[in-house]
């Protein structure tokens, strides 16, 4: 969901970006951890965009930046409640 998510949002137009707004619906977890696991994917996904579409080659920051955002997320997303 989160891919998909990510996928709407950075292809752009309006269409998509409705699709965004519901794809991010659909997710079974509470809002505030699902939104603030997207954003931490949402960051990596932009990079990889970037990478393949754009012509963009990540640095070690780039690198070390996204990897902190997805440990964050799986702090978020997957600790104990």
């Amino acid at each position: 969901m989160f891919i998909l998510a990510g996928l709407c949002e950075i292809g752009g137009g309006f269409l998509i970006l409705s699709l965004y707004g519901l794809v991010a619906t659909w997710q079974p977890a509470n809002f505030a951890r699902t939104y603030a696991t997207y954003s931490g994917v949402f960051i990596v996904m932009s990079l990889v965009w970037a990478w393949k579409f754009d012509n963009f080659i990540p640095n070690k920051f780039d690198l070390i930046g996204s990897s902190i955002a997805l440990i964050g997320v799986i702090i978020i997303f997957f600790a104990p409640r």
